[in-house]
């Protein structure tokens, strides 16, 4: 099996304290494997003595990025994207803690043509509860919610996601840079690995999960400082209102905003959901920027020849996993 060589983009934000925890441990399995790789730490304009510590214990060990202004988590993942140089990208965030053997079999995935990206088994810190795995969303109307986790109990199956999560993604670098990384206007987080996994679908390439890969994570552990509960919330719906701007098209874009407009917005009164009006409304204000986007994305579908509609997408990925042993978590 061929291995490919792997730029390892880490985006930091005063993550001092995770680097202590975790770094020593994640550059060891990095730097055992039998390929060329590079670490690349993307810092965020970090308050703390994150920037300090690295060059203190690392320094000509890894690259560090550093960011004058704080932008947010896709703008410092597409520095590092951009700045990469091998054949596969591994985004790894920092409150993430790599099993021994992570990487074995991920290589296998990309011997595929049409493979975007390929993600591991996310479990707690301190216990096996499994946090992140394969996942397929659920229809409401024209809206697309998350839904419960899934794997498939079977070592040689190939089991489809429908996005990648962007802790530990590793995703071919070409095709990564061909889509320009992540969408920044989902700065400064939430929602921006799924926008970007429906993008590489959309495409005409797939994203798949590893259940044999296992990593662990802190909870929390890189926005627990984050103290605004309500704006917290309120970046998270908008987020989710962008994905569906972006890939909802025609009457499907105009079924869901008017479901949005009656669940959503009418029922905020009842339901004290209160977040969800300014985050609809911040739709509205980046609609702009939101639709030459779009445009460009339709741009790149054509010279590609593709046009997927995001709805069948998720009609096909069903319709994969029939018959297949499926554990619902």
């Amino acid at each position: 099996m061929l291995m490919k060589s792997i730029s390892v983009v880490i985006p930091n934000y005063n993550g001092k304290h995770l680097f202590e925890r975790y770094f020593e441990h994640n550059f060891n399995i990095i730097k055992s494997l039998k390929t060329d790789t590079e670490i690349i730490v993307v810092d965020d304009a970090s308050t703390d003595s994150s920037v300090e510590y690295l060059e203190q214990n690392y320094r000509d060990k890894i690259q560090i990025i550093k960011k004058e202004q704080n932008s947010g988590f896709s703008n410092s993942c597409n520095l590092g994207i951009n700045a990469s140089k091998n054949d596969l990208v591994f985004l790894l965030n920092t409150d993430v803690k790599l099993n021994e053997g992570y990487f074995d079999n991920l290589f296998k995935y990309f011997e595929k043509e049409d493979t975007f990206g390929v993600m591991g088994r996310i479990i707690g810190m301190d216990d096996n509860n499994i946090q992140e795995s394969a996942r397929l969303p659920k229809v409401s109307g024209k809206k697309i919610k998350p839904s419960n986790f899934f794997y498939i109990e079977n070592p040689t199956s190939f089991t489809p996601t429908f996005y990648l999560s962007g802790a530990i993604a590793l995703i071919d670098s070409k095709k990564l840079k061909e889509l320009n990384g992540f969408n920044e206007l989902f700065n400064p987080f939430y929602c921006e690995d799924q926008e970007l996994s429906i993008r590489a679908w959309r495409m005409g390439w797939k994203c798949y999960y590893e259940h044999s890969a296992i990593c662990r994570h802190e909870v929390s552990g890189s926005t627990k400082f984050h103290s605004d509960k309500w704006a917290v919330k309120k970046l998270y719906f908008r987020n989710r209102y962008y994905v569906h701007y972006l890939h909802l098209s025609g009457s499907d874009l105009l079924l869901w905003h008017l479901q949005v407009a009656i669940v959503d917005v009418m029922l905020t009164i009842v339901t004290l959901q209160f977040y969800k009006i300014p985050a609809y409304l911040t739709l509205f204000f980046n609609r702009k920027k939101l639709k030459r986007k779009k445009k460009a994305f339709n741009r790149q579908m054509s010279k590609r020849d593709t046009n997927h509609d995001l709805l069948e997408i998720i009609n096909q990925l069903e319709a994969s996993l029939d018959g297949r042993n499926i554990i619902k978590i």
